[in-house]
């Protein structure tokens, strides 16, 4: 049984941006800001970290497989995503 995945950017209080890979964007994100144990390490340091692009995805390798492509991208282009992502949702 397959559940749904989601790609995702958060940025960071240095403005970096940060790709994962989660089943629940509320629960990640939550973890990022406030959990030593289980938010990355990358995080950990650059808190706070918001939610500012995500992709839905059909399952854990699709998921991985996208965000692969997703860090390969220069920073210029991951904000072109973003970008685009919030006229298309209004945000």
């Amino acid at each position: 049984m397959s559940s749904n995945w989601y790609v995702y950017f958060v940025r960071c209080s240095d403005n970096s941006l940060y790709t994962g890979i989660t089943t629940d964007l509320n629960r990640r994100i939550d973890e990022h800001n406030h959990s030593n144990k289980l938010g990355a390490k990358y995080t950990r340091v650059r808190r706070p970290v918001e939610l500012v692009y995500w992709e839905q995805q059909l399952d854990r390798k699709t998921a991985s497989q996208r965000e692969y492509q997703l860090k390969q991208l220069k920073k210029s282009t991951k904000e072109d995503l973003i970008k685009k992502n919030k006229q298309k949702n209004n945000i």
